[in-house]
């Protein structure tokens, strides 16, 4: 339920930022810490047994990863040309669009009934790989517009995903018993983080938000819903059942917003993140749309 009203609550938090942005313009350097505490906080919940899921979907998690690194950043440029957005909002579409699945695809697909283990796999697997993939895609599509940092991110991204997850995981390894009855407020810290990170932003670009069309946030709502329905169509195209599509739709669709960011405001402009606090808002609405049918659907077989 919590979840559920997150949209809510990134709403209610945005209006915040625009009405007081001196409450938050100056919390602009604890995005990356925030974010490494996210991910340190999402390797507490994962042991080395987790691995031996990935392998066991291994084919449906190299599915859902190829069309989340494919269509995501492929439709984030085409919609960025096709609506004419600057410079920096592009670069805050392509970074959304060339990150990971998001934690909350995991809970989502909890909700929508579908495999939580497969969405766990393909969050795990895409994560590892936007280390590599985040920086190349962007460099591949704006190389030609924009200096892209690619070798200082991919250090950075080394910094932010894989050594706070890295010493979560050995932390559960070490103290497993001692750390499960602080494992439930995990999700609420994200989402908690997730807002703050969103105000942050907001605030940033109070001044922006006035003259930002609705082009921007039809681009990005397109490119949330292109996920999904890709996700889940392709996945029924090559012989899958209604569980497994929707799981993939799920994790194509909702990337790691707070990633890109974070990455927006360190190498870029706080314009540039912009599509990203969009996007977090966006997806947990659609997600949450997109979960609430299939438990209605699931409930009338």
């Amino acid at each position: 339920m919590l979840l559920l009203a997150f949209p809510i609550w990134a709403v209610i938090i945005s209006v915040i930022a625009v009405a007081f942005p001196h409450w938050f313009v100056d919390l602009k350097s604890l995005i990356v810490p925030l974010l490494m505490a996210v991910m340190l906080g999402m390797g507490l919940t994962l042991s080395w047994q987790d691995f031996i899921q990935v392998w066991k979907h291994r084919m449906v998690v190299g599915l859902g990863v190829a069309i989340q690194f494919i269509i995501m950043p492929l439709t984030a440029w085409l919609l960025s040309m096709l609506f004419g957005l600057s410079l920096e909002l592009t670069i805050g579409m392509m970074l959304v669009g060339a990150t990971a699945g998001g934690t909350a695809s995991n809970v989502m697909a909890y909700l929508a009934k579908g495999d939580v283990a497969l969405s766990v796999s393909m969050t795990i697997v895409s994560t590892l790989a936007a280390v590599v993939l985040l920086p190349l895609l962007t460099w591949l599509y704006l190389g030609q517009s924009v200096d892209v940092p690619v070798i200082s991110m991919l250090m950075m991204l080394v910094k932010l995903i894989l050594a706070p997850l890295l010493i979560g995981m050995v932390i559960n390894a070490l103290f497993h018993n001692k750390i499960q009855k602080f494992l439930p407020l995990f999700p609420v810290f994200s989402m908690a983080v997730i807002l703050l990170i969103i105000a942050i932003v907001v605030a940033l670009n109070a001044n922006n938000l006035a003259t930002v069309a609705w082009s921007l946030m039809l681009a990005v709502t397109l490119h949330n819903l292109i996920g999904l329905f890709s996700g889940y169509i392709l996945a029924r195209k090559l012989g899958y059942n209604s569980v497994i599509a929707r799981t993939v739709a799920i994790e194509v669709g909702m990337q790691n917003s707070g990633l890109s960011v974070a990455l927006a405001i360190k190498y870029f402009s706080a314009v540039s993140a912009l599509p990203g606090a969009l996007f977090s808002i966006w997806h947990n609405l659609s997600g949450s749309i997109f979960a609430s049918y299939w438990q209605n659907k699931d409930k009338l077989k």
